[in-house]
């Protein structure tokens, strides 16, 4: 039985991490938090006239280099001027080239959002009218590509290593002390540290090219990483390494002098222990509490203490599952798990889950917003499979607890065989001394010296041989006596089932880390669906430019038409005329009407009042329906030159 069962956890493994791994590979491009709410101009929007600047705006502050926002025109030249400038807590602009000429142009942006992820994105708008582009609107990849994998990889084993680092340290100290002597979860902790710090360093070095170029040079880039330093994901990578300095002194304690002492000095160094490695996991929580989902967004003085609650419980749950499977597979046969820990660690397992149902059921409604969000955003469905896989975890822990309730302590069984087995060993060796003593003497003496020395020297060594394959098959007995409890068997087998459940849960955290949240998605949509969407005179005024040649002396200029708010009904029309050098300029005189051909309706003339120089205006400017109506501009310049121009807009 235990020599088919290796093999089979080997493979379960495996498998298990090759779930994890395309999961995580599945991903795709980090979805941050911050998302593009607004733009002017708005995306597909036809302009008459070409801006001076694009604005965007976000739903939460992002960072932003000169390279973040690019604007380019058809044939793929950059158009913008300087980097951009904030306008307002969540606006941002970029101004433009003077006297840019007609057709698309293409907005890229990539910066990176309050809670540290990456976000990119692109669209459109046209002047005068839409024209052929050689630039792709389709968003830039941010945080994908062989960095964005490699740094989902390493934000997964970094939270792995936090867990096996505070599980497997406090299911030592609150479920096993004397497992603090057992080597094999001394090197399991231990091996969690070491993870965590190698995770963080590569993180720590990843992440300027995650967030910017995602190119692999860039990882070496020692002015890049001076910059990721100054920024707060890169404080809080930082800090991390240097609580990780701290927690491998609790560590050196807790597997060196706590494990020398005797129970009663042991119980008071307990306190010390439980306190110290409270406060380093607190803080080691933190640093992702800090710098994520969590630090931004509704209520992120709640919710950052709240995060750190939840990531120490799943650490706890999780490392000490961990460090339980490890103990019942691998430990020593002469040091079994005893059944008060295993009650123990139990315990102190559904206090976890208590703890993460109450922080899970606030993060979620945080995050969520509404009972929509589950099914209609990426975030709630992976958060909808997170919660299924703590469903399966629980009801596997419920049948582990009944294997523990039934469970036979066979420590004190195996330490009497043990014992019986030494003194067996020691009758037998001294029978064995006897004998050879005997044979010795009836020899006597004739043998040499050097003779007596290479015999002596041949029985020490096949003396050794045969103690340590005598220690073999005690050990090998002693494990299938203690392993003989089917009871135990079960709950070895219960418990691997949980942490391969664990491990697919841990890799679904992890993308779900890097996943827009429902609420903020919803939001952006809610705010963007106008703002983002193609431009329509439905949302506000009309404005229509066009040039004008009478063909006579001072015959040139432009005719600027703005309806107001262009609906079904009455509106007001402005109409401005200009000279060649943009100045203001009067005319004899200007007439407007209004056609609408689809319906047969018009021409609708208008005749507008003379306000200012080059300034006319008209009231009440009734439009019967809804549709696409023609604006037809006549311009006399003198007493015989005169042009008649002309636009059309879409109103109502």
């Amino acid at each position: 039985m235990t020599q088919t069962t290796a093999p089979r956890v080997r493979t379960l493994v495996l498998l298990l991490l090759a779930a994890a791994c395309a999961l995580l590979t599945g991903a795709g491009p980090a979805s941050a938090h911050a998302a593009l709410t607004g733009s002017d101009p708005r995306q597909g929007a036809v302009v008459d006239r070409a801006p001076a600047q694009v604005s965007l705006t976000f739903s939460e502050s992002v960072s932003m280099d000169d390279d973040s926002v690019r604007v380019l025109d058809p044939r793929g030249k950059r158009v913008d001027d300087g980097g951009p400038t904030g306008t307002g807590g969540t606006t941002y602009a970029v101004k433009l080239h003077a006297g840019l000429p007609d057709g698309t142009y293409t907005v890229t942006y990539q910066v990176v959002s309050a809670d540290s992820h990456p976000v990119a994105g692109a669209y459109t708008f046209s002047v005068g009218a839409p024209s052929e582009t050689s630039v792709s609107a389709t968003a830039q990849a941010a945080g994908g590509g062989f960095i964005g994998g490699l740094y989902g990889v390493g934000r997964y084993v970094s939270y792995a290593g936090f867990a096996v680092l505070v599980g497997g340290a406090a299911f030592v100290l609150a479920c096993w002390p004397r497992g603090s002597g057992v080597r094999v979860v001394q090197r399991f902790v231990v091996s969690g540290w070491l993870a965590l710090t190698a995770a963080t360093l590569l993180l720590l070095l990843l992440r300027g090219s995650y967030t910017g170029s995602g190119k692999v040079a860039d990882v070496f880039d020692l002015g890049l990483l001076g910059e990721v330093l100054q920024t707060k994901t890169g404080a809080a990578l930082v800090s991390r390494l240097l609580l990780l300095a701290a927690a491998a002194l609790f560590v050196a304690v807790l597997f060196g002098a706590y494990d020398k002492r005797e129970d009663e000095e042991r119980r008071d160094l307990t306190f010390g222990l439980a306190v110290g490695g409270t406060v380093v996991a607190a803080g080691l929580a933190a640093t992702w509490a800090m710098s994520e989902h969590a630090s931004v967004g509704l209520q992120a003085g709640l919710a950052m203490p709240v995060d750190v609650v939840h990531l120490i419980a799943v650490a706890t749950w999780f490392g000490g599952l961990a460090a339980l499977l490890v103990a019942l597979y691998r430990g020593p046969a002469d040091t079994p798990v005893p059944t008060d820990a295993v009650r123990r660690f139990s315990a102190v397992a559904f206090g976890s889950v208590v703890a993460l149902v109450v922080t899970g059921t606030y993060q979620s409604w945080r995050q969520l917003g509404s009972w929509t969000a589950f099914t209609d955003t990426r975030y709630g469905q992976l958060l909808l499979a997170k919660i299924a896989l703590v469903a399966v975890l629980v009801g596997i822990a419920y049948f582990s607890r009944r294997w523990t309730a039934r469970l036979a302590d066979t420590a004190a069984v195996v330490v009497r065989q043990r014992g019986k087995a030494r003194g067996e060993r020691e009758k037998a060796g001294a029978k064995a001394s006897g004998g050879s003593k005997g044979s010795v003497a009836a020899k006597g003496t004739g043998a040499s010296k050097g003779s007596g020395n290479a015999k002596g020297s041949g029985s020490s060594q096949r003396a050794a041989q045969l103690a340590r394959q005598r220690a073999a098959v005690d050990a090998a007995r002693q494990k299938r006596q203690r392993d003989a409890d089917p009871h135990r068997f079960a709950l070895r087998r219960s418990v691997l089932a949980e942490a391969g459940v664990a491990v697919v849960l841990l890799a679904v955290t992890t993308v779900l880390t890097q996943t827009e949240p429902g609420r903020t998605q919803e939001e952006a949509t809610a705010a963007g669906a106008s703002s983002t969407a193609p431009s329509t005179p439905s949302t506000g005024a009309v404005t229509l430019d066009m040039p004008f040649d009478t063909g006579g002396q001072d015959g040139k200029g432009l005719v600027r038409v703005e309806l107001d708010p262009a609906r079904v009904g009455a509106n007001d029309l402005h109409l401005y005329v200009e000279g060649p050098d943009g100045t203001a300029v009067d005319v004899p005189e200007v007439k407007v009407a209004l056609t609408q051909e689809a319906k047969d309706i018009g021409p609708l003339p208008v005749a507008p009042d003379h306000i200012t120089t080059g300034h006319w205006s008209a009231s009440g400017v009734q439009i019967p329906v809804a549709g696409d109506w023609e604006v037809a501009v006549t311009v006399r310049t003198s007493d015989i030159d005169q042009v008649t121009v002309s636009k059309n807009a879409q109103i109502g």
